[in-house]
């Protein structure tokens, strides 16, 4: 059923809006792909996993896992990328570089540390199914939507009703300026860290919870997923980044389920990528001037 796919591909959207908004608010400001943003999304998971079985308390999990996970952000933004950025005649690929070294270090970690093998969440909720007509709908996916969109809400009143989130825009829009009137860039660049390896964290929580299952592996193909859902939305576009993502999560569904296209399912992000690009160069909410 039409619906019930549409529905599927709405919870893996969700999903990768979330994992996606971090790398999205990070070039905001300091104009760099931080495919570290992935490698939150693996420690918040396993961060989680630790503090569930512990504690049995899966709120707890959440917000233990996003604040260690925002902390760890702010101290690898103030120890390694303002450094590297602070040098004169930086190249705009060695940030790059550095975030994807840092990626490949936090699976290996994890890796040695919480061991090979595959973790499973157990969450049990308290029913199994809700079924409305023809349609099957899992807690598991009413926990990710209503996640989501508090989240996301939470990040709108921060970015449109406060002051720190006043001192984002401006130094999104242009940081030197922005610095020249006083606005506080660092504390602007400590709320892109907090708020995005945040809800990384929390995804990579979900993702453990909606298939009860997490490996070192988990961070791999968002790493390089969420490049796509951020030009695609409009880099630096918080707004662009939501609907792009869930833009990839309805294609990957509807496309692998109802035609036989022949290139696996996860290449389709960048398919879709494609295609729009050739017709909007800016991506779906950018601004030609930042592109």
């Amino acid at each position: 059923m039409f619906l019930q796919q549409f529905i599927n591909g709405l919870v893996i959207g969700s999903l990768y809006a979330l994992t996606a908004m971090g790398a999205t608010l990070i070039y905001g400001i300091l104009g760099i792909l931080d495919i570290a943003n992935a490698g939150a999304y693996l420690i918040g998971a396993y961060l989680g996993w630790y503090i569930f079985y512990a504690t049995g308390n899966i709120a707890l999990a959440f917000l233990l896992s996003m604040a260690a996970v925002g902390l760890l952000g702010v101290v690898l933004q103030r120890l390694i990328y303002s450094p590297i950025l602070a040098k004169p005649r930086t190249l705009s690929i060695i940030p790059l570089v550095a975030a994807v070294g840092l990626f490949t270090m936090s699976s290996d970690a994890v890796r040695l540390i919480c061991g090979a093998g595959t973790k499973a969440y157990n969450f049990k909720f308290p029913v199994d199914a809700f079924h409305l007509g023809g349609v099957t709908i899992l807690p598991s996916w009413v926990l990710i939507f209503a996640l989501t969109a508090v989240l996301l809400l939470i990040l709108w009143f921060i970015l449109n009703r406060t002051r720190m989130g006043l001192a984002w825009r401006a130094s999104a829009e242009d940081a030197e300026i922005s610095r020249a009137c006083g606005v506080n860039t660092n504390s602007a660049m400590a709320l892109s860290y907090i708020l995005g390896y945040g809800f990384a964290a929390a995804a990579g929580i979900m993702v453990g919870i909606l298939y009860n299952s997490i490996t070192p592996a988990l961070g791999e193909v968002p790493s390089y997923k969420m490049l796509a859902i951020i030009v695609l939305g409009g880099l630096g576009n918080p707004l662009g980044t939501v609907i792009a993502g869930l833009l990839i999560g309805l294609a990957e569904t509807l496309l692998s389920v109802y035609t036989k296209i022949p290139i696996p399912k996860d290449a389709i992000a960048f398919v879709v990528l494609i295609i729009v690009l050739l017709i909007k160069p800016s991506g779906l909410l950018g601004q030609k001037n930042k592109v």
